[in-house]
């Protein structure tokens, strides 16, 4: 890497993926901890600080995950709306401690909500953007059926952004979940077409989908490790990349 490169971030506008977990206590139950969020928010700012433009989608799995309940007798629609519901509470969280930092911060819904989020509006998002602000999207994409994930990449779509980080508990893409598979196999680099095939759990298939058929790279690392974030905003080869065949 070239000291050019190492002086400049190799992503200028980028789509952070969180899952709600993310903000979930490690040693206290709390479905929300602050000193994780914290830890969230100032690795965010170490990236606003040079000047990249971030988006962000989080889940809502530490709160209330729909398709579980769904799996347990609850209306799939009534389920979906109650985790999108659960999504907007993490994005308010996470934008309380963004501003804390004296990060600016804007929740966009893809729901009504007035009197706590703006309504998701492309061209304002990309305006916010311009403008240096973060942008939560909260409530995926409106519609039942659909994860955060294929929110994320839709998302990301719009807003011309030049990748998807998505942040994990792990350091990258993995055969299988590393954390109960001793065995499991780590990828440094995969293509759109090997993810579909190996049926590896990076994103569901409609986001890898819409993300191999616009050419829109996915990163895949361990967010709550200091430096992180900002080292994948600099080009480091650190996690997994998935990409199209010819970019490798």
């Amino acid at each position: 890497m070239s000291q050019k490169s190492k002086n400049k971030p190799a992503y200028k506008r980028v789509l952070l993926k969180l899952s709600g977990e993310a903000l979930r206590s490690k040693d206290r139950d709390l479905d929300i901890d602050p000193e994780v969020v914290k830890q969230i928010a100032n690795e965010i700012r170490s990236v606003i600080e040079v000047g990249v433009e971030l988006g962000i989608v989080i889940g809502g799995g530490n709160i209330f995950r729909g398709l579980s309940a769904s799996a347990r007798g609850m209306d799939r629609v009534t389920a979906d709306h109650m985790g999108m519901l659960a999504t907007v509470i993490n994005s308010l969280a996470l934008q309380d401690f963004l501003e804390r930092v004296d990060v600016p911060t804007r929740v966009m819904s893809a729901v009504q909500l007035e009197a706590m989020a703006e309504p998701f509006i492309r061209r304002r998002a990309m305006s916010h953007l311009d403008r240096g602000r973060v942008v939560v999207f909260a409530a995926g994409t409106g519609n039942p059926y659909f994860t955060t994930d294929s929110a994320a990449a839709l998302r990301a779509i719009e807003i011309g952004a030049d990748a998807i980080l998505k942040a994990t508990k792990v350091d990258g893409i993995y055969s299988s979940d590393p954390l109960i598979d001793p065995q499991a196999t780590r990828f440094n680099s995969l293509t759109f077409t090997e993810v579909i095939e190996k049926q590896l759990r990076v994103m569901d298939a409609t986001a890898v989908t819409l993300c191999r058929e616009n050419n829109l790279p996915i990163i895949v690392f361990k967010l709550l490790e200091e430096g992180n974030l900002k080292r994948v905003i600099f080009g480091e080869k650190i996690g997994s990349i998935v990409q199209g065949e010819n970019d490798g």
